[in-house]
């Protein structure tokens, strides 16, 4: 059984147990891949869909574009369409835009990713939409490219926190400043912005990259804490299979994976750390 977007249960790959009651339906376990800064590199959208019927959501957390490439932005959108169609036909797809996703303009100049928009009747929830997991209520909220974003952020966040019964997710795309996850080695990179919001709301976790060298270098982590939010930032790395993150609600655990090794934080404990994986599930090994 996997949810759906309206938080029910359906028959797909992944189980879930039948329950007595309502309170221990929302409480199945739920198995998410988390990843991000892609920018276009299409042997990792590949192993995406590849890796997509194992877990009950897959999450890319901006940067799905490069706006560097040779290819050209439009034809990028088209093949990057293609594969998050595709994803979405074996799993739940949660998406927010980055710095590279940017194609439009608003009347006020501000920068924006409408290319999204076009998945609003797909199996995928983007910039401004909320997903319910279980009992985790998952929001994606846009890359703001000035005052106007930063308040249809800030509106969003207040709708959404009336509905987060729950554990509530993140997906924003910077990570908060004064975190190890958006220092690279010689200076923080975070979202003042995004520090505020994680004091006022005090989410579950927040689901970042934007950093690239974060989990890599000294100072740096792919997994940090500030007050009671877990706050996360999986890196990107070059090659077929991208640096990513799966969480597994069930046992409470994240798996972070990479080029520079494996390492498993638990989280219902709010002084764990990242370290060497004890005995990782079978599942996640096969």
């Amino acid at each position: 059984w996997a949810v759906t977007g309206s938080g029910l249960c359906e028959p797909r790959q992944t189980i879930c147990h039948r329950q007595s009651s309502l309170q221990e339906l929302w409480s199945f376990d739920v198995r998410i891949l988390v990843t991000g800064d892609i920018h276009y590199a299409l042997k990792q959208y590949d192993w995406l869909v590849e890796m997509a019927p194992k877990f009950d959501a897959v999450i890319i957390a901006g940067d799905l574009l490069e706006i560097a490439s040779s290819v050209e932005p439009n034809a990028q959108i088209i093949v990057v369409r293609a594969y998050l169609r595709k994803l979405s036909d074996m799993t739940q797809v949660i998406v927010c835009s980055g710095n590279h996703d940017l194609n439009s303009v608003s009347p006020t100049g501000e920068r924006g990713s409408d290319w999204l928009d076009d998945f609003a009747s797909a199996n995928i929830s983007f910039d401004g939409m909320r997903r319910q997991l279980g009992n985790l209520l998952i929001s994606a909220f846009p890359w703001w490219d000035g005052p106007d974003g930063v308040a249809k952020i800030a509106s969003q966040l207040a709708e959404d926190a009336t509905e987060a019964a729950g554990q509530w997710i993140w997906v924003y795309h910077a990570p908060p400043g004064d975190s190890g996850t958006s220092w690279n080695g010689k200076r923080s990179y975070g979202d003042p912005e995004l520090t505020r919001w994680i004091t006022e709301y005090r989410p579950f976790a927040v689901l970042s990259g934007h950093i690239h060298q974060a989990p890599f270098v000294s100072g740096g982590a792919w997994a940090d804490r500030l007050g009671s939010t877990w706050v996360f930032n999986m890196g990107q790395q070059p090659g077929e299979v991208p640096a990513h993150i799966v969480l597994d609600t069930d046992d409470q655990k994240a798996f972070w994976h990479s080029l520079a090794g494996f390492e498993e934080l638990d989280l219902s404990d709010p002084e764990a750390r990242p370290g060497p994986p004890s005995s990782p599930p079978t599942w996640l090994i096969a």
